[in-house]
């Protein structure tokens, strides 16, 4: 799963939820269920995601939404295998790769035809 953010020191919820298609309550209830998402909050109570925030994010994501997992499942899994976070790069390279592959069958497709 690419998401789509500037590089910032901080990100609001709104732009995090917005970036994983989700709501922000979504991202509010993760970050309960999930010690390891811990936003910095200011007086008023927004939150605000660090990079590091957005990686373990990606990483719950990645378990529950694409490969089905429960949230306690989830959890476990985050605690016990240290891979979860290469695995995700792995993927997101593959999809990148997969992407301008696609791109340049479209172009060559497009030359055949003229």
């Amino acid at each position: 799963m690419k998401i789509n953010l500037a590089d910032k020191l901080y990100y609001s919820i709104g732009e995090v939820a917005k970036a994983f298609d989700v709501n922000t309550s979504l991202i509010r209830y993760w970050e309960q269920e999930f010690p390891i998402i811990k936003p910095k909050k200011n007086r008023k109570g927004n939150r605000y995601f660090t990079p590091e925030d957005i990686k373990n994010l990606q990483m719950i994501y990645h378990l529950v939404k694409e490969k089905g997992y429960t949230l306690d499942g989830a959890r476990i899994a985050l605690t016990t295998n240290s891979k979860i976070s290469e695995t995700i790069t792995l993927i997101d390279r593959l999809e990148f790769v997969k992407a301008e592959l696609i791109k340049l069958k479209e172009s060559l497709g497009e030359r055949d035809s003229e």
